[in-house]
This record gives structure tokens, sequence and C-alpha cells, in this order.
């Protein structure tokens, strides 16, 4: 165990790193922190430091920067979370309560958290399988053809083209509609191929064929792989960025659907809200990049996951209170809407 100088002196060397990206010397920290100890001191305290792995030497430069061990310590034990001032909370809820639909609140939702931290910010769409329908429209386009509409309680729609096996009239499909909404509304689209099972067979035969294709159409809107939609921002930011890896390998992940959400995935735990960070060789798809996550969704129900990702020289505190800012935001608009 390190003793709370050496702690201090951790600490002072994370900071000043992050805000430098210089290595840092043991004279420099004295004179910058208030330590109360001799640069001697301080260098001994470094040399413990570097020989239990916490820091490093990256050259012969005297300097010593963290380790992904170093910022796994400072994370734990020795920051804070900086909350947001209370001009940007007022400046967040502004911008996202000027959504207009789930789209608009993703989209700004991901611009917002690439602005705040200066990385890339990643934003993963509710899961279907966690929502429950609102509401389902039948909207005529031609004699044989309508577009289902599935409006889920996420603020989530889904449309598809159905072809119709026969010509059918407004007033039918107006009864259609209606049926369809009393069986669904409100039930999680998990139940959905429960529920509608039979429901064929309760209606009267002419409408069957009719309804078995619109439900067919329905069911495949439900299976196929929405879990893996999620949108990134401010790949721009990462242009001064410095990787232990290279920016090649994080820009083709950040184009990979898969590494991102397995990258979300990580980061999951048994308290959906909680904030997760993973630093550096934590990341088992993106070795040399850290990642601060969050889940959010409506009332007590998580939905989804947003959060930052970057290098391992990231400005924790600063980092974890923008996201978990905003996926108090993004959760209060679900849960109004």
């Amino acid at each position: 165990m390190l003793d709370d100088r050496k702690l201090a002196v951790l600490r002072a060397i994370v900071e000043d790193y992050v805000s430098t990206n210089e290595p840092v010397g043991s004279k420099a920290l004295a004179e910058r922190h208030n330590l109360k100890v001799s640069p001697a001191t301080v260098r001994n305290d470094m040399a413990a430091l570097e020989e239990e792995g916490y820091i490093t030497q990256p050259h012969t430069s005297a300097g010593r920067v963290p380790t992904d061990k170093g910022y796994r310590l400072f994370v734990d034990r020795l920051s804070q979370i900086k909350p947001l001032s209370t001009a940007e909370r007022r400046a967040i809820e502004t911008f996202l309560a000027g959504a207009v639909d789930l789209d608009d609140v993703v989209t700004r939702t991901v611009r917002l958290l690439a602005q705040l931290t200066r990385q890339v910010a990643v934003v993963q769409y509710p899961t279907l399988t966690r929502s429950s329908v609102r509401h389902v429209e039948l909207v005529p386009l031609s004699e044989r053809r309508i577009m289902l509409v599935l409006i889920t309680n996420t603020g989530r729609v889904e449309q598809r083209v159905v072809e119709l096996p026969e010509v059918i009239e407004d007033p039918r499909i107006a009864h259609l509609r209606a049926v369809l909404n009393a069986c669904l509304d409100g039930c999680g689209l998990a139940d959905v191929p429960d529920l509608v099972a039979d429901l064929p067979e309760r209606l009267p035969v002419e409408d069957r064929p009719v309804v078995a294709t619109i439900l067919s159409v329905l069911l495949e809107t439900l299976v196929e792989r929405h879990d893996e939609k999620i949108v990134f921002a401010g790949a721009a930011n990462l242009a001064g960025a410095d990787f232990t890896i290279g920016l090649r390998d994080v820009l083709e992940a950040l184009e990979e659907q898969v590494v991102l959400m397995r990258l979300l995935g990580e980061t999951t735990t048994d308290t959906p809200t909680a904030l997760t960070v993973r630093i550096g060789a934590e990341n088992p798809y993106l070795h040399g990049t850290s990642i601060v996550a969050t889940g959010y969704g409506s009332g007590d129900k998580q939905l989804a996951r947003l959060g930052v990702l970057g290098p391992t020289r990231m400005d924790y505190p600063v980092t974890m209170g923008a996201v978990r800012a905003v996926a108090r935001y993004v959760s209060q608009i679900l849960a109004a809407s």
C-alpha cells in the first residue's frame, strides 16, 4: 500500500501530465505543488512509484509519465468527478430539450458529449428488445401497399413497407389498425410474437391473409439486429491525441459497429447508471485507449449506453462528470416523452 505522500505525488504527476503532455520531473512537481517536501524526497517517492509500476520513464529524460496502473489508482482513489457548472448544465438541458424525436435526441447527445469532453463520443440507440409498444400505425400507400409504423415507448420509430396479397379498402385498414393496437399497446417487444401468434385465427376469414402478411413484416422488424445501431462523433478530436496504438487502428475501430458495441458492452455493470472507466489494457478490443461509459434509460430501466473514447492521457474527472450529466438529462427526456 502507498502512503499518503506517495499518493499525493502520483496525483500531481497525473494532473501535470494530462495538462502538459510532457513527462514530469521531481523539481517541477516540488515547484508546482504544495507537497511540503524537498525535491530529493519527491525523487525518492517517484522511484518507489516507478518500482511499483504506477509511473514509467518514456525515454532518457528525467521525467516520468503515468502507466495504466497509475491512471487506474488515480481514478479509483485520488480523483473526484468534476461537476458541471450551472451554465453548462443549463446549456445541456436547453440543447437536448429541443430534440424533436429519438433520432434527434441521439444525434444531439453524441455531438454534445464530443464538444464537452474533446474526445470521441459514442451513443447506443435504445434497444428494441427492452422497449414496449406505444402505437402501431398502418398508412395506405396504394391499393395493395401500406406503410407499417411501429412506435416504441422510447420514441423509436421503425417503418416498413408491406406488399399486401389483395386490394384493401381504407375502412378495413382502420379496423386492422384498431385490432393491432388493442392487442399490442403497452406490451414489451419481446412479448409480441406470443401475443400475435393466434391473432389471424381470431379475425374474419377474409382478413386473415392480410393480417398474416402484416404480422410477418412486424416480426421481421423485431428480430433484426437493432442492438448494434450505434453512432459516434468527434473523430477530429483524435488528431492531436497520443495513443500507444496507431491512430489508424482507432479510426478503423470507430467504423466497426461490432467493435464499438463490444467496447460499450465491456463497461456494463450490475448497476446500470454507474459510471464505468476502462483504461488501456483493460479494453480487450482496443488497447491504448480509455473509455468512460454509463447507462441511460427511462425510469429505472436501462435502455442503452453512452460514453466517451479517447487516449489514456485523459482528463478523467471532467470526462466522468460530463458523461454522467448528459446520461441523466437524456434519461429525463426519455422518461418524459
